[in-house]
């Protein structure tokens, strides 16, 4: 079996945004393990316009040809209004086959760590044939983090993301098959 690509997507865009933080505390504990390439995939450096746009052709395949290469993904989803955000969803509406067929798991974090926003991206991942998987790493803002802007995870935390990264292997590697 060739070795599986898992892009860790940060889903924020914003000014100021912890989503770079807990990506790379995601992808330290994934490259700690050496069971596969796990790579930090930023929406904010793909500059998708609104989809629909005239001008957006370009970049919508760049962010398809990046996600073709990829045989699963971690979502890092922050809670905006109960829901992902707006950044995110676009991100998601901006290719369509090239989520077919793969896995993804889910790191989560917020006022109430981000469950709502989770919940939200399950259903659109079920759209795009992609199979959730059923572990989720929940992270506080108010236990996590340090004044709302410094990640500071509880060591309990990386237990849950290595039992994340089982799940998401283990469905993407099974899902390759189908994409062969």
């Amino acid at each position: 079996m060739t070795t599986l690509n898992i892009g860790i997507i940060l889903g924020s865009t914003r000014q100021g945004r912890v989503s770079p933080q807990v990506g790379e505390w995601v992808k330290g504990i994934a490259d700690a393990r050496g069971d596969a390439n796990y790579e930090i995939v930023d929406i904010a450096d793909f500059k998708l316009p609104m989809f629909g746009e005239s001008d957006s052709y370009a970049e919508a395949q760049a962010w398809a040809a990046k996600l073709a290469t990829l045989d699963g993904f971690v979502f890092i989803v922050q809670e905006y209004n109960h829901s992902l955000s707006g950044a995110l969803k676009n991100a998601l509406d901006s290719a369509r086959d090239e989520w077919n067929n793969k896995a993804a798991g889910i790191v989560s974090y917020g006022s109430a760590g981000g469950a709502r926003a989770a919940e939200h991206l399950r259903g659109i991942l079920g759209e795009l044939s992609v199979a959730d998987v059923r572990v989720h790493p929940l992270l506080s803002l108010f236990t996590d983090f340090e004044n709302g802007s410094v990640f500071k995870p509880a060591d309990l935390h990386a237990a849950n993301v290595n039992a994340m990264l089982d799940q998401v292997l283990a469905w993407s590697g099974a899902l390759k098959t189908l994409r062969q």
